[in-house]
């Protein structure tokens, strides 16, 4: 016998018309620095295009009676995403890591490997962040980089935020949605073999550079030598603050919280706590800390102006795939995890979550299968691990890869262009990696 453990009253049925916004802002994502790179920078323009292309989708849900759901997308799902990746955002720029030590490759490995370790606890984008110029500064003298930069940004820049809903805004959403802080640790066995791959294959890379470098690169990096320094160290509290925040407030801790009638501050205690320790972590961290770390309002503005068109827009497309999952012929692992990798990839993986994880709660589900989240575990599973690895197969499936590849290129390095990177590095390298994974543990 066969439960289905998704809503059932999604009784009036919708076209897919309506979607057309969603899909619209979803290419601009992808093409804008592609094809207007100056005039897309601008973040106003980008807010311009959410709010032309939020306004006939919120006429749309009003006129049809499904307010309900857009207030779902913006007071249950976007307040919550977008203070926390603030909070993190904050926390993590008042974090400044210098120094210049000899750039040898057990070194660089040891940098990719630590922020493969916290990625999943500062986030991806504060780790990457806090890492991606003492690893530059540390290669500075030696003329081969460009390895090392496309490692780091699989690695600490998607890879290693896979354990915890504060390591990518995809899996934010998945527990968002009722997967539990803890139930992410059941990923430690992808991510530890990833991670190992990555790393390993890494070493291998940069060793075979390391030999190749001219002498007077390397006697240059042995004279270049300053002690590792850490200032900031204070916001590793707040950072603990909002681990703690995110782990136990939420209604399996607190049930009164999802209670209908429950008063405002509650249903929202976890984001009005990460509001205080952003405003204190943000007002107790010296402004010579964020300057050295070039801090500044507009990564976070970007990302909070894109995803309120995105959250809006794809209200109607959530409906219609919970309406036609059935139809879509998606039952097994493997078919969530390409899917969702893939569309990850050339999308972003955030909504592309979402959608998929709307997909699967509306399939049935064995009464023997255990359930996370109204999905069954083992898709849920190929969805949070496909969402999350993806992204590192193009710049434009995660955050923090175009923000790594611009700092990087401030600094002189020649990055590959955007197919460039796909050609030279993510299919021949990631890819098999990730194919891997899957056989072995999806």
């Amino acid at each position: 016998m066969l439960l289905i453990h998704a809503s059932t009253d999604l009784a009036q049925q919708i076209p897919l018309w309506p979607s057309i916004p969603f899909f619209i802002i979803l290419l601009a994502i992808a093409v804008g620095p592609l094809i207007a790179e100056e005039w897309w920078e601008n973040n106003r323009n980008k807010l311009l295009v959410s709010a032309v292309l939020s306004i006939p989708t919120i006429y749309y849900l009003v006129s049809m009676g499904l307010t309900q759901h857009l207030e779902h997308q913006i007071l249950g799902d976007y307040i919550p995403f977008i203070v926390l990746l603030t909070s993190l955002f904050v926390i993590t720029g008042g974090v400044h890591l210098s120094g210049d030590i000899k750039a040898k490759p057990w070194v660089n490995t040891l940098f990719l490997g630590l922020g493969y370790l916290l990625a999943s606890f500062m986030g991806t984008t504060g780790a990457a962040m806090l890492l991606i110029r003492p690893v530059i500064s540390i290669n500075q003298e030696r003329k081969y980089t460009i390895h090392t930069i496309l490692f780091f940004i699989a690695a600490v820049a998607n890879c290693g935020g896979l354990l915890t809903p504060l390591g990518d805004p995809p899996l934010l959403m998945l527990y968002l949605r009722g997967a539990s802080f803890t139930w992410f640790f059941n990923l430690i066995p992808e991510w530890a073999f990833t991670g190992a791959l990555l790393l390993i294959i890494y070493y291998i890379v940069d060793s075979k550079y390391y030999k190749k470098e001219p002498k007077e690169n390397l006697e240059a990096d042995a004279r270049e030598i300053e002690p590792i320094r850490l200032t900031g160290a204070m916001n590793f509290i707040y950072l603990l603050g909002v681990i703690l925040s995110v782990a136990f407030i939420n209604h399996d801790v607190i049930p009164d919280m999802a209670k209908e009638d429950a008063p405002f501050w509650l249903k929202h205690l976890r984001e009005i706590i990460l509001v205080a320790l952003t405003a204190i972590a943000y007002f107790t961290t010296p402004n010579t800390t964020r300057e050295k770390n070039k801090f500044s309002w507009g990564p976070i503005i970007e990302v909070a102006v894109v995803f309120i068109g995105i959250f809006i827009t794809m209200t109607p497309t959530l409906i219609y795939l919970k309406q036609h999952a059935p139809g879509m012929g998606l039952t097994e692992a493997w078919q969530f995890y390409y899917s969702t990798g893939f569309l990850s990839a050339f999308l972003d993986n955030t909504p592309t979550a979402v959608a998929f994880h709307s997909v699967a709660s509306s399939i049935p589900i064995a009464d023997n299968v255990a359930v996370v989240a109204n999905v069954a575990e083992h898709i849920l599973k190929a969805i949070a691990t496909s969402a999350v690895f993806f992204g590192a197969l193009t710049y434009i499936g995660n955050g923090p890869n175009f923000m790594v590849k611009s700092i990087a290129e401030d600094h002189g390095i020649k990055m590959p262009s955007f197919f460039g990177y796909m050609f030279k590095f993510s299919l021949i390298v990631l890819l098999p990696i990730y194919i891997l994974t899957q056989l072995l543990f999806i």
